[in-house]
């Protein structure tokens, strides 16, 4: 089917307490183990092409590989571009076909945070995409570079929404990228304060360091998208390590990249269950 914008896929989430996933990928392998594990558990999904990826893709290789495979199934599916502060990439990536993108300018001073935002919301009016902002910082940029965390003021949070006019908001309450373990730990009583303030949809970063009780809370709450993504590149590797033990003898990488991907499914699945976006559409 059709691509469908971020604010399509979390207005649903939002009034019926779930959330809905946001993976990252970087092969057409993991993108289509993605969708059909989404297809498979009837959950709305968030594509996400960010860093690494858009280098080695491009942005109009990348929109046209998630629509391909968009155009496949009866699930929605949304092009959505993850983590980015340049605005050239961003209107580029418009263009190509995306129907959401992030600004990330929580390296920036706030009111240039603003500025930016407010720019970048204007030119996806024009293109119908769904922009999301983010305001605080986590602890680690999307690539592993060092940041300090600046966790998310709930007081900045209306100001920001109204200056700016994005669909979602990305907020720091603990979260750090790139985790391994599900050790993050998070300021509960500040997901609380700024559900109860946000005038958008919450999105929260850096989830594969969350732990499970901690993940199944924040879904129910006005998170309505949570990122996956350390999560699903860990799973990837590690199984092309055990397929690669298990079969000494394999020579053809497109086999190889295939048998590795069952448990990308089976992980993307357990994320969906437990964010409770399985059977909404």
């Amino acid at each position: 089917m059709p691509l469908a914008t971020l604010v399509e896929v979390l207005e649903d989430a939002q009034k019926n307490n779930y959330a809905v996933p946001g993976f990252n990928f970087h092969l057409y392998e993991d993108l289509t183990a993605i969708v059909e594990a989404a297809r498979e558990v009837r959950s709305p999904v968030i594509l996400m092409a960010a860093g690494t990826c858009m280098k080695h893709w491009g942005p109009t290789l990348a929109a046209a590989l998630i629509r391909e495979v968009a155009n496949k199934v009866d699930i929605p599916v949304v092009a959505h571009l993850d983590h980015a502060s340049s605005m050239d990439l961003i209107f580029k990536s418009m263009h190509a076909g995306f129907t959401s993108v992030m600004y990330d300018g929580s390296m920036l001073p706030v009111e240039e945070n603003i500025a930016n935002s407010k720019i970048v919301v204007e030119v996806a009016k024009a293109f119908g995409v769904s922009v999301e902002a983010e305001l605080g910082r986590v602890a680690k940029g999307e690539e592993g570079e060092a940041a300090r965390e600046i966790l998310t003021d709930p007081s900045d949070v209306v100001m920001f929404c109204e200056r700016t006019g994005v669909d979602a908001l990305a907020v720091a309450v603990g979260t750090v990228h790139g985790m391994q373990k599900q050790e993050a730990k998070i300021h509960l009583d500040l997901v609380d304060t700024l559900s109860r303030v946000a005038p958008v949809p919450l999105v929260l970063h850096g989830s594969s360091g969350v732990s499970d009780e901690d993940l199944g809370y924040i879904a129910k709450t006005a998170f309505s998208k949570i990122n996956i993504g350390t999560r699903i590149k860990t799973v990837f590797t590690e199984s092309i390590r055990e397929t690669l033990i298990t079969r000494p003898d394999l020579k053809d990488q497109l086999q190889l990249l295939q048998l590795s991907t069952p448990k990308i499914k089976e992980t993307v699945k357990e994320k969906i269950r437990l964010l409770g976006s399985e059977n909404r559409c």
